[in-house]
């Protein structure tokens, strides 16, 4: 005789998702590789001046920015179907 555990199963993952989370996960190992290897400062130019600031920060914030746009991009595109 057998005992099995009682309580809900966690549902396997598909390929498609496993797949769509490692490529997740390498591409955050390169961005984040590609950030630190630049951390000397730059010049950056805002539109009401500019400023000196460190490549990494430069970097991570537009990997933040474009994150949040593509983001908002995909709920956008969700509400037109």
């Amino acid at each position: 005789m057998s005992v099995q555990a009682s309580g809900p199963q966690k549902p396997k993952r598909g390929t498609r998702e496993t797949a769509r989370m490692a490529g997740m996960v390498v591409l955050a190992v390169v961005i984040t590789l590609f950030a630190v290897l630049n951390t000397e400062s730059v010049q950056v130019n805002w539109i009401l001046g500019s400023g000196e600031a460190p490549l990494i920060i430069v970097i991570v914030i537009s990997v933040l920015v474009g994150v949040v746009l593509g983001y908002l991009a995909s709920l956008r595109a969700g509400r037109r179907r």
